[in-house]
């Protein structure tokens, strides 16, 4: 097993390097188009640790056999990548995204403000918030389907879009702590620790909403010079009303799939439903994003296989750490582990301090927006937005240097609040 450890750590290590050369790979494509389909397939973030871990399987089963390796994929859990992929797929449906589409526009129409810069505010201040009541992966969704014809798109210079890429990665990892159930990374540890939703409002949730704000607050002020004109593009193709009954009903749908998320036989059997219903009333339907949530759930399903076997490295750095080293190691390890895994680990160790627990579980989602697998919800924003970027993909690099400074916002009303 010390060999079977060591090879896991090396591949999740190229497994890393490949979701930074992702966007250099999408560019082979055009220097050799005889294998363009390839480079293509290479080059997409999602598609990086699901494959690594088909390899790391691969090599376990031709040293340790077979039934060894079936007996380790069979002992992981699944739940996490199943919940996204379901819950990406009724969030972005037409019905949920005209719903929620509408309420932005509504409190955006009583803002003193122009009314436009207002909803992008909200888009990207509001929406992650909504997160703690319909979970972060639900509001990475919603926020990015309304961002992408405003801000993700040509026109806007390719800087600004990083940066508005990663405050939103970085609000919808700090914005669903106002709840229990929410975050991944809170969810790991609220039964062990005893954390309920009244403990995360009181500790965490008003830091992070007084986060979110300054990031939105910034992130649109940058942007206010570009969004007349994508406001005129957006509203250039007019589309049927869809009932409000309809609205409803895609509502309750995912009401549904948010209750039972820690349950995949009965979110499983509501999506089903879920599909029947779409195709009943196929009129009031945009395609649903099925190819995008299955390669959103590949990759999260792959880090499952991959991260389960870095245990025996992670947790010694974390259980050696004093509370405030403890804080900026968790941000840090973040960015190259994810959070829910992390701070999984941390909830396996005894004896930790309240102290201890609280920088921990603050570290890691203050960096839950620097990289691609730093938070369960950030593939599926990389999964619907890439199209607006250079190449149609988003390189690794400017994501992390665009979550920089509003890290550190997030970083430092966690810590010093």
């Amino acid at each position: 097993m010390d060999n079977i450890n060591l090879i896991a750590a090396v591949i999740f290590a190229l497994a890393l390097i490949h979701t930074f050369a992702a966007k250099s790979i999408e560019r082979l494509a055009d220097h050799s188009p005889r294998h363009a389909g390839l480079f293509h397939l290479l080059g997409e973030i999602e598609v990086v640790f699901g494959l690594w871990a088909f390899v790391f399987i691969s090599i376990m089963a031709f040293l340790s056999g077979g039934e060894e390796a079936v007996r380790y994929l069979e002992s992981l859990h699944y739940t996490e990548p199943l919940f996204v992929f379901v819950i990406m797929v009724v969030a972005a449906s037409r019905p949920v995204l005209e719903a929620v589409r509408a309420l932005i526009a509504a409190i955006g129409r009583l803002a003193p403000a122009n009314a436009l810069l207002a909803q992008v505010w909200l888009c990207f201040a509001l929406v992650p918030l909504i997160g703690s009541l319909i979970t972060e992966p639900a509001a990475m969704t919603l926020a990015a389907l309304m961002l992408a014809p405003l801000v993700f798109r040509p026109g806007i210079p390719e800087w600004l879009k990083y940066a508005a890429l990663g405050v939103l990665f970085v609000n919808i990892s700090i914005g669903g702590t106002l709840t229990s159930f929410a975050a991944p990374p809170v969810l790991m540890v609220a039964a062990a620790w005893n954390w309920d939703s009244a403990f995360m409002a009181a500790n965490f949730g008003w830091k992070a909403a007084a986060a979110v704000f300054i990031n939105a607050t910034a992130i649109t002020w940058l942007l206010r010079k570009h969004l007349a004109a994508a406001s005129e593009a957006a509203d250039a193709t007019p589309v049927a009303p869809v009932p409000v009954l309809v609205m409803a009903i895609h509502l309750l749908f995912l009401g549904a799939v948010v209750v039972f998320a820690h349950h995949p036989v009965l979110f499983l059997g509501v999506f089903l439903f879920f599909l029947g219903y779409t195709h009943a009333y196929a009129q009031y339907q945009s395609p649903l994003i099925l190819k995008e949530g299955l390669l959103v759930g590949f990759f999260l399903a792959g880090l499952v296989v991959l991260g389960g076997m870095q245990q025996w490295w992670l947790q010694p750095i974390v259980s050696s750490l004093e509370p405030t080293a403890l804080f900026f190691g968790a941000l840090g390890l973040t960015a190259i582990t994810d959070n829910a895994a992390l701070t999984y680990l941390g909830s396996l160790i005894e004896g930790m301090t309240g102290e201890a627990k609280y920088m921990l579980v603050a570290g890691a989602v203050a960096g839950g927006g620097l990289t691609v697998i730093a938070n369960a919800p950030n593939p599926a924003g990389v999964a619907l937005l890439r199209a607006g970027f250079n190449d149609g993909s988003i390189g690794i690099a400017g994501l992390l240097a665009g979550a920089v400074l509003p890290t550190l916002v997030a970083a430092s009303f966690l810590l010093l609040l």
